[in-house]
């Protein structure tokens, strides 16, 4: 019979960069670094939200597997922006309610290789395991259904800046998608973006930020929404480009 893994133990430690946006009785939303893990996994030796928000003294939900208390939904670790992570067992069920009926307003923004066309437009297309790699994934036709949004912020010379909403949230959704659009995101050499572009714009992940992220209020039902700035790396790559493009 075989063994069962060892259970995933929680770090306690302070993560640096990463911001308090909000903070009440039920919720806290925090604008994550990147390089930074949502929770504990095996193989990830690296920070985490929940340690980070350990270190710091705030209590989560219990709710949940002990390594992803609090969890209602996770960002790449190669991937900044906004979380919201549940504080009382009431936000946990109400928010994780949310995300599943796809109420929640998730946008990010994305930079990515060339001019999609159309400019603004939906990708419709399901999302599974990679059939050769499995540290990726892929468009594939016994995928799950997955939904992607997206319009144009601005156009560059080698570059567009997108507005991107998540009807659905598959696992390297808005990765997956653009490079299967042929428009990776600029940096993103997982999935075929330019080496070349990526070290001129001195960026060494892929270049998308979770920007925004609304939801009604667990504990009052009111709407609220948060939105967090780029963070240094990508507002330098963005100058850049800006910059070439005059």
């Amino acid at each position: 019979m075989p063994q069962a893994a060892p259970p995933v133990r929680i770090v306690a430690e302070p993560v640096e960069g990463m911001d308090i946006v909000h903070d009440d009785e039920d919720i806290v939303v925090v604008s994550k670094p990147v390089g930074v893990a949502a929770h504990p996994s095996p193989g990830w030796t690296g920070p985490t939200v929940i340690g980070g928000l350990a270190a710091a003294g705030f209590r989560v939900s219990t709710s949940g597997a002990a390594e992803r208390q609090g969890i209602v939904h996770r960002l790449d670790v190669g991937t900044s922006g906004l979380m919201v992570v549940a504080k009382s067992e009431l936000a946990y069920s109400v928010l994780k309610q949310q995300f599943r009926e796809r109420t929640v307003d998730k946008r990010y923004h994305a930079l990515v290789q060339g001019h999609p066309d159309p400019l603004s437009g939906t990708i419709d297309a399901p999302i599974g395991r990679h059939p050769q790699h499995d540290y990726k994934w892929a468009v594939t036709a016994d995928g799950k259904p997955s939904v992607t949004h997206y319009d144009l912020i601005e156009a560059f010379r080698a570059a567009s800046l997108l507005d991107i909403k998540l009807e659905t949230g598959r696992t390297h959704q808005i990765r997956v998608h653009m490079a299967a659009h042929r428009h990776p995101c600029v940096g993103d050499l997982t999935y075929g973006a330019d080496p070349t572009l990526a070290k001129r714009l001195k960026l060494t992940r892929q270049w998308l930020h979770a920007v925004r992220l609304g939801f009604e209020h667990p504990a009052h039902g009111g709407w609220v929404e948060f939105e967090s700035a780029y963070p240094d790396d990508l507002r330098g790559a963005l100058d850049i480009v800006k910059a070439e493009s005059a």
